[in-house]
C-alpha cells in the first residue's frame, strides 16, 4: 500500500508514554511544531511508574503542569516511605525509610517536592497539557519505517485502525519507544550493562478488607518477605484498590499463563498474612527490571530518549524520571537549533550530558534494589550493596562536567556524594525566592524559553552586553538584575544574597541555560562584559 498523505514537521516523536508525552509538552512550550505517534489506542490503564522525583516536578512546574499533576495524585498525597515486613499482620515491621523528606529540608533547595502520581493518572494530564500547547498527538498510529539523510528523516506511519499510510518528513526524530525500541534496533545501536536483573508480574486487585489491615501505615510500597509468597504491595487509593508485584521466573520455564487468578489470590493472601481476605483480580501486566545503557544516544538526526536509551531497576523510581529529564534536555537544544540560534553541533551535547547520568543512575538504582532486597532480585555475588547514600543527589544533584557548558570542572563527578547546588557550571542552578511587583517566584521559574543572565552591581554593563549578544546571535537572551535598588528587576526574599548563593560576587554574573543548568559563571568584575559574553555564547551555541 502506498502512502496516501504527506506531512512535514520539524520534530517527530515516536512513543506516547511518559517520556514521549513530556517531550511533546516541552517542545510545545518552546513553540516547536511537532507530531507524536503512539501505537496504542490510549494512555496507560495500569497504575505503575508512580514516583516523580523533585527534579521532574521542577520541570513540570516550569511547564505549567505541576498543579494539575498534584491534583491527579491527591489520593496518595499522604503516603510516604517504604515498609518491609514478613506480613502485614505480624510484629516484625521495619521502615526502610519513613519519610521522603524528613525535616522538610528539601524546601531550602527546591520550590517543588516529590509527587506520587501513577502513570495511568499522569499520562492523561500530560496529553491535555501537550495538546494545549499545540502538540499533534496521534494514538493508534505506529512507525512502519524510516530513513534519513543530511536534510532530515522520512518516516512512514500507519493508522492501526484504518490501515492508512502517511509519509512524514521531519527535521529530527525522537525515539521514545521503550526498552525494545524498534528505532534503536533499526539504527543498530547496541547496549552495555549487566542486562536483565529480575522479572515481576504486576497484579491489580480489589480488597476493601486490606485497608483495615494496613491501618494508618501510609506507605509508598511495602516489601513483603514471606518465604513462599514475597512481593511488593502498593496502594492505589488506600481503600479498595491495590497493586501487588509478584516475582516471576521465566528463566525456569515459568510462564504468564501460570499466574492464574487463583494462584494470584493465594499469593496475595499469604504475603499479606490475611488468609480469608476477599480478593478480586482486576488485571495483570508483566514487567522486567534491567540495567542497560545505549552505546550511542543518537545516529544522524535520530535521538533516543527514556527506556530506548536506558533501562534501570525500579527501586528509587529513577527510570521514568531520567527519561523525562532526557526529553527536557533534548527539547531545548532542538528548539535552539531549529530557531537558528545554535549550530547543529549543539545536539551532540545531548549524549555527552545524558549518557553519563544514565550510567551512574542505573548503577545506583541496582544498588538500591540490593539494599532494599527488592522481591525477586538476587544480586550477583560481589554486586554493590549495603546502605546507599545520597539518593537526593542522584535525583537532583547530578552534573554535566562536559557538554554545553563553559568553565565546568572536567573532574566533577556526575553524581557527587554530597549536594553541590552552588552555581558551578554544569550543575542545576540554585533555587532562591525572589519578588517582583508583589509576585513571588523561584529563580528556577525564570529558566525555560531562553538563556538567562543573572547579575547585580554591574547590571547595566551586563544589560548592554546582553543587548549586543542578542543582536549577533538572535538568541532572546534575558537579563535580570537582582537586588533591592530602584533599577533592579527582582528582589531577593528575606535579604538573601544572590551572589553568594550562586558562587560569585555582586559584580559578577551567572549564565543559566533554558533547562536551569549553569552554563557559565563570571566570578567577579569583567573588564569587557560584552566581549566575554560573545565568546562564551559562541562556544555554547557551536557558532564559529
Amino acid at each position: 500500500m502506498n502512502p496516501t498523505v504527506e506531512d512535514r514537521v520539524p520534530v517527530l516523536v515516536v512513543g506516547g508514554s511518559l517520556v514521549g508525552l513530556s517531550a511533546s509538552l516541552f517542545l510545545g512550550r518552546l513553540g516547536i511544531r511537532h507530531l507524536l505517534v503512539e501505537k496504542h489506542a490510549d494512555t496507560s490503564r495500569h497504575p505503575r511508574g508512580r514516583g516523580n522525583n523533585v527534579r521532574t516536578m521542577e520541570l513540570f512546574r516550569v511547564a505549567g503542569a505541576e498543579q494539575r499533576i498534584r491534583e491527579a495524585a491527591s489520593v496518595l498525597a499522604d503516603n510516604h516511605g517504604i515498609l518491609q515486613a514478613p506480613s502485614l499482620t505480624g510484629d516484625d515491621q521495619e521502615w526502610l525509610f519513613k519519610e521522603i523528606d524528613p525535616g522538610g529540608g528539601l524546601a531550602r533547595i527546591s520550590p517543588s517536592a516529590w509527587c506520587l502520581c501513577s502513570q495511568n493518572d499522569l499520562e492523561p494530564v500530560l496529553v491535555r497539557c501537550a495538546r494545549e500547547h499545540g502538540g499533534d498527538l496521534r494514538f493508534s498510529t505506529e512507525l512502519s519505517s524510516f530513513e534519513q539523510d543530511a536534510q532530515g528523516v522520512r518516516a512512514t506511519l500507519k493508522n492501526r485502525e484504518t490501515g492508512e499510510l502517511t509519509t512524514v518528513h521531519a527535521d529530527y526524530l525522537i525515539a521514545a519507544d521503550g526498552p525494545r525500541s524498534p528505532v534503536r534496533e533499526r539504527l543498530g545501536i547496541g547496549r552495555t550493562g549487566p542486562g536483565d536483573l529480575f522479572h515481576n508480574v504486576s497484579i491489580t486487585f480489589r480488597a476493601p478488607q486490606l485497608a483495615e489491615v494496613v491501618g494508618d501505615r501510609r506507605f509508598i510500597a511495602c516489601y513483603l518477605t514471606h518465604p513462599e509468597a514475597d512481593g511488593a504491595l502498593l496502594p492505589v487509593d488506600n481503600k479498595a484498590e491495590w497493586v501487588f508485584h509478584a516475582p516471576w521466573h521465566p528463566d525456569t520455564g515459568e510462564t504468564l499463563e501460570d499466574f492464574t487468578d487463583a494462584r494470584c489470590i493465594d499469593h496475595i493472601r499469604r504475603a499479606t498474612g490475611v488468609p480469608d481476605m476477599a480478593v478480586e483480580i482486576t488485571g495483570k501486566a508483566p514487567w522486567h527490571a534491567a540495567e542497560r545503557v545505549a552505546e550511542r544516544y543518537a545516529a544522524g538526526r535520530v535521538f533516543l530518549a527514556g527506556d530506548s536509551a536506558h533501562e534501570m531497576s525500579p527501586t528509587g523510581a529513577f527510570g521514568s524520571n531520567t527519561g523525562i529529564q532526557d526529553a527536557h534536555n533534548l527539547a531545548w537544544k532542538l528548539a535552539t537549533v531549529l530557531n537558528g540560534a545554535a549550530g547543529p553541533e549543539l545536539l551532540a551535547t545531548y549524549e555527552a550530558e545524558r549518557q553519563p547520568v544514565a550510567r551512574e543512575t542505573s548503577a545506583r538504582a541496582s544498588a538500591r534494589s540490593a539494599e532494599h532486597s527488592h522481591p525477586g532480585y538476587a544480586p550477583a555475588p560481589g554486586a554493590a550493596g549495603g546502605r546507599q547514600r545520597g539518593v537526593l543527589t542522584v535525583a537532583l544533584g547530578y552534573c554535566y562536567p562536559q557538554g554545553a557548558v563553559v568553565g565546568a570542572d572536567p573532574g566533577l563527578p556526575v553524581v557527587p556524594d554530597q549536594m553541590r547546588l552552588t552555581g558551578e557550571p554544569g550543575t542545576r542552578a540554585p533555587h532562591m525566592w525572589l519578588r517582583a511587583g508583589g509576585e513571588r517566584r523561584s529563580t528556577l521559574d525564570l529558566y525555560e524559553k531562553s538563556f538567562v543572565l543573572l547579575t547585580g552591581t554591574d547590571g547595566e554593563m551586563w544589560r548592554t552586553a546582553v543587548k549586543g549578544a542578542n543582536e549577533e546571535f538572535s538568541l532572546g537572551l534575558a537579563c535580570y538584575m537582582i537586588g533591592t535598588g530602584p533599577n533592579d528587576d527582582l528582589a531577593p526574599e528575606d535579604g538573601a544574597d544572590w551572589a553568594e548563593k550562586h558562587g560569585t560576587t555582586p559584580e559578577g554574573a551567572v549564565l543559566v541555560r533554558p533547562d536551569g543548568f549553569v552554563a557559565w559563571r563570571a566570578e567577579g568584575r569583567v573588564a569587557d562584559p560584552e566581549a566575554a559574553l560573545r565568546e562564551v555564547l559562541a562556544a555554547l551555541l557551536c557558532r564559529s
